[in-house]
């Protein structure tokens, strides 16, 4: 650093407009000189409190921060993209259980729909039994009631017939033969 330093003090000395003042140069009425002076003091005060090296270390410690977040920038990074093929691992998982729950539920859907129309169908079954037994018993109803009031009307019409054709001998008669035909059971 302090080479390049006396370097670029070499060369303002022979720099064209050093030489182009007149007069003497190492005289303190010449403002080139002055200049050169003060320029030549300031880069000694700057090399007395070390300036160059703490622009260097500042330089070095701002380049290692700069560094350092690099680093973390592609840490994170690498972790970002970890985490997002995980992410999207878990999606696909979660996906595909999502696509065989639907499936599932469609097949236990199915199986449902199936067995509601057995059962309906059974049901159904059932009912057309439960109908045709009540209809067998109206109709064994129907043919008794009709049977009775045959009877009856049979026995009511034999009753008139017996009554228009019998008479009181006839009746003594038969009334003695059932007395007789029940004391020969009975006995």
């Amino acid at each position: 650093m302090r080479n390049i330093f006396a370097s670029a003090t070499a060369l303002t000395l022979l720099a064209s407009p050093a030489l182009a003042a007149k007069g003497p140069f190492l005289s303190l009425a010449n403002t080139d000189f002055i200049v050169l002076v003060a320029f030549i003091l300031f880069i000694g005060v700057l090399m007395y409190f070390k300036v160059p090296g703490m622009l260097s270390r500042m330089l070095d410690d701002r380049a290692k921060g700069i560094q350092s977040e690099i680093d973390e920038a592609r840490a994170l990074r690498e972790e970002a993209t970890s985490l997002l093929a995980t992410y999207k691992r878990k999606q696909q998982e979660v996906q595909e259980q999502a696509d065989k729950i639907v499936a599932q539920a469609k097949v236990d859907a199915e199986a449902a729909a199936d067995q509601a129309r057995a059962d309906l169908a059974r049901s159904i079954e059932r009912r057309v039994a439960a109908a045709e037994d009540q209809i067998a018993s109206a109709q064994a109803g129907a043919v008794k009631e009709v049977r009775d009031t045959a009877a009856v009307v049979a026995v009511q019409a034999a009753r008139d017939v017996i009554a228009d054709q019998m008479t009181a001998a006839n009746g003594n008669q038969l009334i003695d033969a059932a007395i007789a035909e029940v004391e020969a059971k009975l006995h």
